[in-house]
């Protein structure tokens, strides 16, 4: 029978590795809830139109990168590309719009059809905050310190720079597309297929591309700042401020857009040269257009998603899977026996295993090789005088106690 292959662009997350996507969870949700954002869930797949409807005709997710099927009721289902989209839904389903400022954060697999890379698979994990209902400036402000004290957290702060600029507001954006457009249309011949064809649907979205010809073209085209009326430009001025009075470090690049329609005014990265092409860890912005475009009122909205395969595979920690205690019989029909010892065990919050199987030189060996300080041996002996057979791994001695005693000793308590 042929060995079964996983498919292109998902991968096992063996015990090592998720040790380190679980570290990245679990700094998250501790910190976004010392902010007050409190942790939701939303389906891993929606009706299609709750990304088509936001993510734009142009983007890639929705003309290349989407998992799109119809279920057996022949409704149009997709799996969840991002998570901005489906935690607004959810938002405007739960009837919260009379209730805001809302705070959330989320976790979990998102889903595209992308080229496998280091860092970037079709099956992905994002960790991501959402801020509802507040336009402020300051709540960007919020959003971005909650991710610098994440990424603190993660001790990562020395390899990650903050990118951040504006998208200004619907008439900055107006103005300065034209600008960009009438840049642009001098260099047609120059820009790559992706770029020529962003250049009449959103010339936004060509600041962004990747392609070495369209960077040079880019790199003088106009800046949106100058753009900016006035109320664009006190947001961002004052997110500025905001940042410079927490010792916040960031670089404004004038090039930095979000990939998505649905946003507005500040766009901002955390990014790394660690990971190759892949270097952003964690990029969000302002997005006060997306609950209008899911049919609920005009909600503000600003948040950020961080990838947690690239940030699991920046920290530095080692997997420690060692065990306090082996259990071991010395003959396999009094195994039975071991189980209640391992029960209090584990009442106890000792991490111990029960060597089933082997001889006894066979069932050490398996000791030692799960690394096990310690050793719980019975048999006839130990059943008669009503005690265990405690033994030191490392030292090798040996010592027959009641159970208490044992787990004083495992636990060191005098």
């Amino acid at each position: 029978m042929e060995k079964l292959r996983k498919v292109r662009g998902v991968h096992d997350l063996l015990p090592n590795e998720l040790h380190n996507h679980n570290i990245v969870v679990n700094t998250g949700l501790k910190i976004s809830d010392k902010y007050n954002y409190s942790q939701i869930e939303i389906p891993i797949f929606e009706f299609a139109e709750v990304f088509t409807k936001p993510l734009g005709k142009s983007s890639d997710i929705v003309t290349k990168e989407n998992y799109i099927f119809k279920d057996r009721s022949e409704d149009e289902l997709m799996l969840r590309p991002e998570g901005t989209s489906g935690v607004v839904r959810a938002f405007l389903n739960a009837g919260l719009v009379q209730d805001v400022p809302q705070r959330f954060s989320y976790c979990g697999p998102m889903f595209r059809y992308e080229r496998p890379q280091k860092g970037r698979l079709r099956q992905f994990k994002q960790f991501g905050v959402e801020c509802l209902g507040l336009s402020n400036s300051m709540a960007d402000v919020e959003v971005i310190s909650l991710g610098y004290d994440f990424l603190s957290q993660l001790s990562l702060l020395d390899k990650i720079d903050l990118k951040i600029n504006t998208l200004g507001d619907l008439e900055s954006r107006k103005n300065y597309k034209q600008a960009l457009v009438n840049y642009l249309n001098d260099y047609q011949s120059k820009l790559s297929k992706d770029s020529l064809n962003r250049l009449s649907v959103n010339p936004l979205r060509i600041l962004d591309s990747k392609n070495e010809g369209d960077k040079k073209i880019v790199e003088n085209a106009p800046n949106i700042i100058e753009y900016l009326n006035s109320h664009s430009k006190r947001h961002f001025d004052d997110i500025c401020i905001g940042l410079d009075h927490l010792n916040i470090k960031y670089t404004i690049d004038k090039n930095l857009v979000r990939g998505l329609d649905y946003y507005c005014h500040t766009a901002f990265e955390f990014t790394t040269n660690e990971l190759g092409s892949q270097g952003t860890v964690l990029a969000g912005g302002r997005y006060d257009g997306l609950s209008k475009m899911l049919g609920g009122p005009d909600v503000p909205g600003v948040g950020w998603a961080a990838g947690i395969e690239r940030l699991a595979l920046m920290i530095q920690s080692n997997f420690d899977d060692k065990i306090d205690v082996a259990l071991i019989a010395r003959s396999e029909n009094i195994n039975y026996l071991l189980m209640p010892i391992m029960k209090k065990l584990v009442q106890t919050e000792i991490k111990s295993e029960i060597i089933y199987t082997g001889s006894l030189s066979k069932k050490f060996k398996r000791a030692n090789k799960i690394r096990a300080s310690y050793a719980i041996i019975i048999g006839e002996e130990e059943i008669n005088k009503k005690l265990i057979r405690f033994k030191d791994m490392k030292l090798g001695s040996e010592e027959f106690l009641d159970l208490n005693q044992a787990i004083k000793k495992i636990k060191k308590i005098s």
